[in-house]
């Protein structure tokens, strides 16, 4: 009988430590990497995420009267562990999917875990190990958001150089939404069109919080890149709560 309650233990740790299956059959992240993209433990909430992120970029796409599935290859920047560009395969599965991140362990688990695109590594600063004009379509959802105004240049100008020639890149920022957030200096500085950054010693991480009046990413940012501005969107980074959209071309030719 002892035996038989041991091996009945055995099995359920087993079965336990298997990782859950979400709804396309792939496990769920590790919840400690769930929380360090998401701020929850919610599993719930990190499949929900995911689908709105990549409904906020058909929608996006929509508007210039293409699909996802229109591009062959597509780059998730900062993908964390893979929230997005799951639902983003599922939508163009003829594309030829990549992923890149700051974060070694979300990388890793990705790779691991998630056969529906190639994923690697970046540094905090530019370069990727991309090769010019490599991808017809990027997005990075919450990503501008933490980086400081150098890196934010930094980082917009390489995505324009492994973006084709009238490819599209999507961007997402704290708008207008997040005035009530600011006050004193900070609320100056936004109303008077300059981002604001929090915590910029730990740009790249969720600590740091970046604050982009629409003007600034529109007549700064992306004139900066030499990129060209299609479509904004308040608050229409769906999957990130309240964060504005931004659609951007490197033009034909350039």
């Amino acid at each position: 009988m002892a035996g038989l309650a041991g091996n009945l233990t055995q099995w359920a740790r087993a079965l336990l430590s298997r990782p859950a299956l979400a709804p396309d059959g792939l496990p769920f992240p590790p919840l400690r990497l769930i929380h360090a993209v998401a701020g929850t433990k919610d599993t719930g909430w990190f499949w929900q995420g995911g689908q709105l992120g990549a409904r906020a970029i058909v929608e996006l796409l929509a508007r210039r009267g293409h699909t996802p599935a229109d591009f062959p290859r597509i780059l998730d920047f900062g993908c964390g562990c893979g929230r997005v560009i799951r639902h983003v395969a599922a939508l163009a599965p003829a594309a030829r999917l990549h992923g890149t991140d700051y974060n070694p362990a979300l990388v890793d688990w990705c790779r691991r875990a998630l056969p529906v695109a190639e994923f690697s590594q970046n540094d905090l600063a530019p370069p990727t190990r991309h090769a010019d004009s490599a991808f017809d379509l990027v997005y990075a959802f919450s990503v501008f958001t933490h980086l400081t105004e150098p890196l934010q240049h930094a980082w917009l100008a390489e995505l324009r150089r492994i973006t084709r020639p009238g490819g599209l890149i999507i961007i997402t920022t704290h708008g207008d939404r997040y005035l009530e957030k600011l006050a004193g200096d900070d609320r100056a500085t936004f109303q008077r069109g300059e981002t604001v950054v929090w915590s910029g010693d730990d740009a790249g991480k969720n600590r740091c919080a970046t604050f982009h009046p629409p003007a600034y990413v529109r007549d700064r940012l992306a004139p900066a890149a030499a990129l060209e501005v299609l479509e904004f969107v308040a608050e229409g980074a769906l999957g990130n709560p309240h964060q504005d959209a931004w659609l951007l071309r490197r033009p034909a030719g350039a």
